[in-house]
């Protein structure tokens, strides 16, 4: 059975991967349709260090800077796909 700082570092991990999937999902389309490398490699790099977290060294604030960073990163790429200029984010309902 997990203690409280087991279960806590595991709450604090799936936060971290539920922000990372997120913006692995608008990479790809992105990549998909414009394939800027530059732009891309900024992601990779995201998600290379995302994976090497040590979540025994993360606390509450840093993951909230982390959901913070991703609702601006999403806020901004928002106005992008609202605009049209992007088109749709899924082709289809994932639900």
């Amino acid at each position: 059975m997990k203690g409280p700082v087991e279960r806590e570092r595991q709450y604090y991990r799936i936060r971290v991967q539920n922000c990372v999937l997120t913006i692995m999902d608008v990479r790809k389309i992105l990549c998909d349709r414009y394939g800027s490398r530059d732009f891309m490699r900024g992601f990779e790099r995201l998600e290379a260090e995302a994976a090497n977290l040590d979540m025994a060294n993360v606390s509450e604030g840093d993951i909230l800077l982390v959901e913070q960073a991703t609702n601006a990163l999403l806020s901004e790429l928002g106005k992008i796909f609202e605009a049209g200029k992007a088109g749709p984010l899924y082709m289809r309902p994932l639900n």
